[in-house]
């Protein structure tokens, strides 16, 4: 069988509990377009992309759609250039188990990739600070589609065009919340949900993802093994 391939999101699944300076970022971007505060309280963010979080912040702020379109570049632009100016330390807040498995990942030749709703330079940064960034191959980010889905099959046409795996390579999207199921089935790949990021078990198991996990630990071996 050939080498599977297995994709990532990135908070709630490598990284727990990162902080609000992904937040702040988006905020501080958002606000220097609008030229007042704009917030992104009550704004669903989990499992968001960031240009939809931007976009429900300043709608909720009463801005038009026109007009949030043409600030969006610049917001985009700024809130990449702010992120690694706050971004802590993130080593500590990486997932149980994920820093060894992602070694193990390495040492047997398995690409990995992110596909997540983070924009590319904070992403990367996110990465950087956790000490996880020589892990990642690829990535399809926020400002590279518009839903989840589309992101899954960038990541998955980037993979297949730089020849990191088979055209007939099993495909894993590691995620912990419903929208990471919903890409993986939009994209006919298995699905990793794992229970360490803002949805219950319960929440996540009445979706029926192929493997449901408190973390990643608890993968069965043979999925790298076989």
């Amino acid at each position: 069988m050939a080498q599977p391939l297995f994709l990532f999101d990135i908070d709630g699944t490598l990284l727990s509990r990162a902080g609000p300076h992904h937040r702040l970022a988006l905020e501080h971007a958002a606000s220097l377009a609008a030229g007042r505060h704009i917030t992104t309280e009550g704004v669903p963010v989990a499992g968001m992309l960031d240009r939809d979080i931007v976009r429900l912040m300043l709608s909720q702020a009463g801005v038009a759609d026109k007009r949030i379109g043409q600030w969006m570049p610049g917001i985009v632009a700024s809130a990449q250039r702010h992120y690694p100016r706050i971004c802590p330390d993130l080593r500590h807040r990486v997932c149980p188990g994920m820093r060894p498995f992602l070694a193990r990942l390495k040492r047997r030749g398995i690409a990995c990739g992110l596909v997540t709703g983070n924009l590319s330079r904070i992403g990367w940064h996110k990465m950087h600070q956790a000490g996880l960034r020589h892990c990642f191959h690829f990535g399809a980010f926020a400002e590279m589609g518009r839903t989840r889905a589309e992101l899954a099959q960038l990541a998955i046409s980037q993979a297949r065009r730089q020849r990191l795996c088979a055209p007939d390579a099993p495909i894993y999207l590691v995620g912990d919340h419903l929208n990471d199921i919903r890409a993986a089935r939009e994209n006919g790949i298995a699905i990793i949900s794992v229970t360490t990021g803002p949805m219950t078990r319960e929440e996540l198991s009445a979706f029926a993802p192929d493997f449901l996990l408190d973390d990643i630990r608890s993968l069965p071996s043979e999925i790298i093994d076989s």
